[in-house]
């Protein structure tokens, strides 16, 4: 009988990795058919109409007067979109963890709104707040301060649009640490900025890093609130993705994926800086 009862056991749990390893090369095989449509077959696409009228072309198409400029207003908007959500994230997570206050909840959900309001609508307010209809509109003319159709309109859409994505990395880690190491070094006599800096900071570098990728690719792809705010003036206000619609939109098929291949490269320099720093760092820890 107890043999009878092993050989039975033996083949139900040969049917179970049987089925194990069916279920597992199945869901890679959806996984990786999923990233193939999804994300390989698109970049694929972008690559092959760059470059179809061959090189010459796909560099005109690159350095077009209006093509360095759209970088670069869309580098001066995402580096200024990055200090300011980085200095806000860490000063909003903090609040947010190691002190206890009334609308400390309504303080969190503010922080979530650019997530919840579309892009759009986010440019439509700012529009309502700074534009020609607004009560600030006779103060922004006195002092020549433009915000609507502006750099700064852009500027403030990116940091708007960006908001969230650092603060809401930190403040998960933050509530896993906890007060006690921070209690214990106040104690020992340790100033809030070397508290920071020996014990908190440690904990949250990565999370810190990760939010930062995050806040700076959503910077540099950012279009719905960006487009509202522009004006669509181009070689002024139009950052990569608008003038990439414009050229898009004017039949101009091999400049615009020419172009679309920046944003593919600046993507993928941000993801390998990222893996690079945090390679270095776990190394340094061991």
């Amino acid at each position: 009988m107890s043999g009878k009862v092993q050989k039975t056991g033996d083949v139900k749990k040969k049917r179970e990795q049987q089925g194990s390893r069916v279920t597992k090369w199945l869901l890679i095989g959806l996984s990786v058919l999923f990233l193939g449509v999804m994300l390989v077959l698109p970049l694929c696409a972008v690559l092959v109409q760059a470059f179809r009228n061959g090189m010459d072309a796909y560099l005109e198409a690159v350095t077009d007067e209006y093509t360095v400029k759209a970088v670069l207003l869309t580098l001066e908007a995402t580096v200024v979109a990055v200090v300011f959500n980085t200095i806000f994230g860490l000063f909003a997570a903090w609040c947010i963890t190691k002190f206890h206050f009334k609308g400390k909840k309504l303080l969190s959900t503010l922080i979530d709104v650019p997530v919840t309001v579309s892009p759009i609508i986010a440019g439509l307010i700012f529009i309502l707040v700074f534009g020609r209809q607004s009560f600030l509109y006779p103060y922004l003319e006195a002092l020549d301060i433009k915000i609507v159709f502006a750099v700064p309109g852009i500027i403030l859409a990116t940091v708007f649009v960006t908001f969230p994505f650092i603060s809401r990395e930190l403040i998960p880690v933050l509530e896993a640490q906890g007060t006690d190491e921070e209690e214990a070094a106040a104690l020992m006599g340790a100033k809030g900025f070397t508290i920071f800096r020996k014990v908190t900071f440690p904990h949250i570098k990565w999370a810190l890093l990760y939010g930062i990728v995050l806040c700076t690719a959503r910077a540099m792809g950012e279009f719905g609130a960006v487009s509202v705010l522009s004006g669509h003036l181009r070689g002024k206000t139009n950052t990569l993705p608008l003038h990439i619609e414009i050229l898009f939109n004017e039949f101009k098929y091999i400049p615009a994926f020419a172009v679309s291949t920046i944003l593919v490269v600046m993507a993928v320099l941000l993801l390998i800086i990222r893996s690079i720093v945090e390679y270095r760092g776990k190394k340094k820890e061991e």
